[in-house]
């Protein structure tokens, strides 16, 4: 019998795979290594190939579609509601292919492999970030124990850990001097590689005609550009602009029901890097867009001036640029600082 829909529970070593055909029947039940499944659906006549979007499947999308395959990718969180019963990987895999037959089910665009290299980049700086902020904090607890403040900001705690190191004063003991200079130490290695993986962003945004356009938004530089584009291409996924503000969680949380609307906080949903780019971008430009005479320039100023929490005001920001660049990218056109009807 014809398999129409494959679901697919991708693991480590070993895949399990559930087929069914054109009336919902489960017609292949199988668990084989990821090797072999490759090879399997190699063999298969063209048909819907549903996997989750986790680790590995955006590699698998590509060589099945090289197939002749279509590739539906779904976020685990949708494909719970129709896993039955007790969990295991076979039931999982039966969930997979029931939820991509579903009409109103949300698929995730397959990434190409340039996509996925500018995010493993941006995974790593971000890892080295939290290292740095990490190893920071643990300095400034051990010369807090002996005594030692300085004021908030990296900077400041960078010079002034530097001068007590220069200064012989009795503070701190041999070894946690010693310990101190290797903690310094590693913080410039950190800052060092960090400043390195920065300059490789700013070139990739130089050379890539969509990150030029969206650095042309207030508030979106080379990190923001690239992480966009990495995240969501060129944008044709989403159908409104609006709808990338909702899965960057930009949005207020509903709690709605017997017809009475009721928004909470912004969601957090989807991509939590993004989102936090997004809004440091926001609040940087902030300044600046506010006390321009644009259509943006009002707006926010007339936030401010009916006492909108400045933070509020930065969110809501966030995800007028994140519309922005919807529009920048899927309608290849520059940001008209001006001119907001872009942002529709």
């Amino acid at each position: 019998m014809s398999i129409v829909i494959l679901g697919v529970d991708l693991g480590k070593n070993s895949c399990s795979v559930v087929g069914v055909n054109a009336a919902g029947a489960v017609v292949v039940r199988r668990t084989m290594r990821r090797q072999t499944l490759i090879d399997y659906v190699t063999k298969l006549p063209a048909c819907v190939v549903a996997m989750e979007a986790c680790c590995g499947a955006h590699h698998l999308g590509r060589l099945f579609a090289a197939q002749g395959h279509e590739i539906r990718l779904m976020s685990p969180e949708y494909v719970r509601p129709y896993i039955k019963a007790q969990k295991n990987d076979d039931r999982d895999a039966e969930g997979i292919a029931e939820a991509a037959s579903r009409p109103t089910m949300r698929f995730i665009e397959l990434k190409s492999q340039e996509q996925l290299d500018i995010q493993t980049l941006h995974r790593v700086r971000s890892r080295l970030v939290a290292e740095r902020t990490s190893l920071i904090n643990q300095l400034r607890a051990i010369l807090l124990e002996r005594g030692v403040t300085f004021p908030a900001g990296r900077r400041k705690l960078e010079l002034g850990v530097d001068d007590l190191l220069a200064e012989d004063d009795g503070l701190l003991s041999p070894r946690v001097r010693q310990l101190v200079g290797e903690l310094c130490v590693e913080w410039k290695e950190l800052d060092a590689k960090i400043t390195a993986l920065n300059g490789e962003f700013v070139e990739l945004a130089r050379h890539d005609a969509a990150a030029r356009r969206l650095t042309s938004i207030p508030g979106v530089g080379a990190l923001n550009a690239t992480a966009l584009i990495a995240a969501v291409g060129n944008a044709s996924s989403f159908a409104k602009a609006r709808d990338l503000g909702a899965w960057l969680g930009l949005v207020p949380r509903q709690y709605s029901t017997g017809g009475k609307a009721r928004l909470l906080g912004i969601s957090k949903r989807g991509n939590t890097y993004l989102r936090t780019l997004l809004i440091h971008g926001a609040r940087a430009a902030l300044p600046s867009l506010s006390n321009s005479d644009t259509p943006m320039g009002r707006w926010l100023k007339a936030m401010i001036e009916r006492g909108v929490h400045r933070n509020a005001v930065v969110v809501a920001l966030a995800n007028k640029l994140a519309r922005i660049a919807w529009a920048t990218l899927r309608k290849e056109t520059r940001f008209e600082r001006g001119y907001l009807a872009a942002a529709a």
